[in-house]
């Protein structure tokens, strides 16, 4: 890697020019950000797939499929949404007649995107096209987990963005290490809370604000008397989509003994529609990153008892999608995020049971809940909290750029998306203009 404090200088000089912030300038980045995308989708999947197993349609709708839609969404909207919002007149009842104020988005600067390997195309550009959008230039850091995929970002982006407003640094720790002890005016991290509070106290350092995208056990609350067929085929897709290496995948499942049994049939039924009678012989199911993650995800599967799955194959890195019975509290499946094909049922008498066991554990990224009764819904969507509830249909609410994606406590910290992505990559600037000459004569 080149002198990281002569690239930030360098990548700092150029907001400083103030040319990334004509609103011309950040149409004409987004534009070609989208042109990167529609001319190399092959290429795309092409590298997720060696780095990831990950099926074509897969790296399409998730991947870059994805940024395409936020990056026209934010197109359609960008100057509906940097338009100064007025402050009302009555609150300027105070001040001499003809005052007026408002807010408007000012950008930051020059921001560091660090993103990790289980969706690296999309985890790096939504974040970057928020940057851009709000005015900023910027520092990314794809993950060296996903190294074809890292290479192909590092040669991309430079053909397509300005070189002088975008940055990319490949590597591992140590460059990861080295540009955080640079300063930046945001630091926006996806990944894991133990890496999240490197990031937090290094940012710290220099007062730099920070998003964090983290992760946790994403629950889901399965009522009685829903249909179970539906459910299954719904949370079989959430669940092993990505061969699980989701951060809002389901993690575990909350339901009463007298559902269980039939939910994990329906399950059965609806996994084998996927993926077939053998998952591993499938074009539809990917594969376990690496060695170090297959093994610690294998290790989970002694919890419980094995209802269907659970075969394993270290060569190809495969864990078959699986779901555990039985499955106590304290097992280490429960323990930690999954980040796995392997889906814990949690047997408990009812929605009491099932809020307080969400309440006793780390607030997660996302909640979701299958049930008929609104005032169950009211109940979990209110008595709990997370970063964002769905009910229906797992991990939908990622594909509504108008709703803030972000978690709370130690699922993270802001959000982005849509028009959440400029408010964090901007100040929220107050104006108050007052004229000097007294109209009230």
């Amino acid at each position: 890697m080149r002198d990281p404090e002569e690239l930030v200088a360098r990548i700092r000089h150029t907001f400083a020019t103030g040319r990334t912030r004509s609103p011309a300038w950040r149409t004409e980045q987004l534009t070609r950000l989208r042109t990167l995308l529609t001319e190399h989708g092959e290429d795309i999947a092409d590298a997720l797939y060696t780095d990831l197993r990950k099926p074509r349609p897969e790296s399409y709708l998730a991947e870059t499929d994805f940024c395409i839609r936020e990056v026209d969404h934010t197109l359609g909207h960008l100057e509906e949404w940097l338009r100064p919002e007025p402050v009302p007149a009555d609150a300027l009842a105070i001040l001499p007649d003809g005052a007026s104020a408002c807010t408007q988005y000012e950008p930051l600067g020059t921001v560091l995107i660090i993103a990790p390997w289980n969706y690296p195309v999309q985890l790096l550009l939504v974040p970057l096209l928020g940057a851009i959008a709000a005015g900023n230039t910027a520092v990314l850091k794809p993950s060296e987990v996903t190294s074809v995929t890292s290479a192909l970002m590092a040669r991309l982006v430079p053909q397509y963005l300005d070189p002088d407003a975008v940055a990319v640094v490949e590597g591992g720790v140590a460059e990861t290490t080295a540009l955080l002890a640079q300063r930046f005016d945001h630091i926006f991290y996806t990944g894991n809370g133990a890496v999240g509070r490197i990031v937090m106290r290094a940012a710290a350092e220099h007062l730099t604000p920070i998003t964090l995208e983290l992760g946790g056990k994403c629950p889901v609350f399965v009522d009685q008397g829903v249909d179970l067929t539906a459910v299954a085929t719904r949370l079989a897709v959430a669940k092993f989509r990505n061969a699980g290496q989701t951060c809002v995948a389901p993690d575990y499942v909350l339901t009463d003994p007298g559902t269980a049994p039939a939910l994990v049939a329906a399950l059965a039924v609806a996994t084998k529609a996927m993926f077939g009678a053998d998952p591993q012989s499938s074009d539809a199911y990917g594969r376990i990153v690496n060695d170090r993650h297959f093994d610690r995800v294998a290790a989970l599967l002694d919890s419980g008892t094995t209802a269907f799955g659970g075969e394993t194959d270290r060569t190809d890195r495969y864990v078959a999608p699986t779901v555990l019975t039985d499955v106590k509290p304290d097992d280490p499946v429960m323990r930690e995020e999954i980040f796995g094909p392997v889906l814990p049922i949690v047997e408990v008498a009812g929605l009491d049971e099932a809020i307080a066991f969400i309440n006793n554990r780390a607030k997660p990224l996302a909640l979701y809940g299958f049930t008929e009764r609104e005032s169950a819904r009211e109940r979990l969507a209110e008595e709990t909290s997370s970063g964002a509830v769905g009910f229906g249909l797992p991990v939908a609410h990622l594909r509504v750029p108008e709703l803030p994606f972000g978690g709370v406590g130690e699922s993270g910290l802001g959000s982005y998306h849509g028009p959440h992505s400029l408010a964090a990559f901007s100040h929220r600037k107050a104006r108050l203009d007052v004229p000097l000459t007294d109209r009230t004569h």
